[in-house]
């Protein structure tokens, strides 16, 4: 039976060699099977990885968000015919906070064996590095974009964390990240904790714990970023 391969990919525009060991990238060099989030940015990853087969040779299929369920079993054909397959996201690790996670699903229930391989992790990235409890913790992905959602999505994460001692994370697009610190810093009790870590792994790489009312009128500095937020004690 043939492998399915967990690849991660850079969380940005940086050489893959600075952020996947050698064993990981000749994986994915040896593979000509991918499933993968977008095949135009699965492209520019597998070029950047030194693939050495023309790109256009390579057999690339979808599984994003909109994919239905029934199109997930056929995506398995390739293993079942012998040939390992690579799984991509669209940044960082595949099948964590992504669609994926259906085709490692319904590979385990075919008992084909799934291979999960090292690379940055936005998610665990922030975490390391926030100084907030890593013994327990929890990930919710985006929270509400629009008010009174949002401040009440935030009131419930911050109960969690302290009823629980669990850090809470969640991301936010680049265009809203500035709103959703302000409203943390503006919602939270002021002694909260609040771990704001942007463009995780890059060259531009910027992160800072601090106290909810210490990120008053702080916004500027993540406007415009991806960014992995934590709220804990």
């Amino acid at each position: 039976m043939a492998t399915l391969y967990l690849i991660p990919v850079p969380l940005g525009p940086v050489s893959p060699e600075a952020c996947l060991p050698p064993d990981t990238l000749a994986v994915a060099r040896r593979l000509d099977h991918f499933v993968v989030e977008r095949a135009k940015t699965a492209r520019a990853h597998l070029k950047a990885m030194g693939h050495p087969l023309p790109i256009q040779a390579l057999h690339i299929e979808e599984l994003n968000e909109h994919t239905p369920a029934a199109a997930i079993a056929p995506l398995l054909e390739p293993l079942k015919a012998g040939h390992d397959v690579g799984l991509l996201s669209e940044a960082g690790c595949p099948a964590v906070a992504d669609p994926g996670a259906a085709l490692v699903l319904a590979a385990h229930r075919e008992n084909i064996p799934v291979v999960p391989l090292i690379g940055p992790s936005a998610i665990l990235l922030a975490l390391m590095a926030s100084g907030l409890g890593g013994q327990r913790f929890a990930f919710h992905g985006y929270l509400p974009a629009k008010e009174p959602e949002r401040s009440q999505k935030i009131r419930e994460l911050e109960k969690f964390a302290r009823r629980d001692r669990a850090t809470q994370l969640f991301i936010e697009t680049p265009y809203r990240s500035a709103a959703l610190l302000d409203a943390l810093a503006t919602t939270l009790a002021p002694d909260t904790l609040v771990s704001v870590g942007a463009d995780l792994s890059l060259p531009s790489q910027w992160l800072k714990t601090r106290s909810a009312q210490e990120w008053h009128a702080k916004t500027e500095a993540v406007k415009d970023r991806l960014v992995v937020f934590g709220i804990g004690e």
